[in-house]
């Protein structure tokens, strides 16, 4: 359904992605994020579903080439991204790029991909609204309290890497900014919305999807 693509980065580099466009030519735009795994097949499936839907959907490949399905390897790959510059060069690209010929341009992002949403949220003005699933970025790399877009957050109750008291600690800096934001939780474990892997949880999914093809239509479409 998809094809790769190339784009250009703020500082002139060029960064590629996995692209799915709908039938209509003036769509919406998603920019969508990947997990620590890499731009894989589950992410292209994303994005396929985002177009589907309706969205110009673009899912940059942050580490250039590499996926994995190896946990400690995924977790070097995210612990050597530089994610200041991935947001504000390579997710702010593919933002200007889909806003060339989208009128308003989203992002969403899972587990890794999650916390960088939020970054996108707080270090890329062109963006318009953002869906958080299940992660969050350190509080030293943005002040949530300066967002000034709205914000869906989807959050799991047994979440070992982003814990409940981190998301809260989130959220109070949002009300302290008076950010729209919207947080679900979910009596779930981390990543339950992806079916290929061991915790994925079909009616957390299915909820967490509906609300955010609402949210993405109420502040996109």
């Amino acid at each position: 359904m998809g094809e790769h693509l190339t784009f250009k980065r703020p500082d002139g580099k060029e960064c590629s992605g996995y692209y799915a466009k709908p039938a209509a030519d003036r769509a919406p735009g998603i920019v969508v994020i990947q997990e620590w795994w890499g731009l894989d097949d589950h992410l292209k499936a994303v994005a396929d579903r985002l177009a589907s839907a309706g969205y110009r959907a673009l899912a940059p490949d942050l580490y250039r080439g590499k996926v994995t399905l190896v946990a400690a390897e995924a977790a070097h790959l995210m612990g050597s991204l530089d994610f200041r510059d991935a947001a504000t060069q390579d997710l702010r690209g593919a933002v200007q790029y889909l806003k060339q010929s989208s009128p308003k341009v989203a992002t969403i992002g899972f587990c890794m991909g999650g916390a960088l949403a939020i970054l996108t949220a707080i270090h890329v003005p062109e963006v318009d609204a953002i869906s958080c699933w299940y992660g969050l970025p350190p509080p030293e790399a943005g002040d949530a309290r300066r967002i000034r877009i709205p914000v869906q957050g989807h959050f799991a109750l047994k979440d070992e890497y982003f814990p409940p008291a981190q998301v809260d600690a989130l959220e109070a800096r949002m009300r302290e900014g008076r950010v729209r934001h919207e947080f679900y939780r979910y009596q779930a474990n981390h990543a339950f919305g992806n079916e290929t892997g061991s915790s994925y949880d079909p009616e957390a999914a299915r909820l967490a999807w509906q609300r955010s093809l609402d949210f993405l239509a109420k502040h996109c479409k």
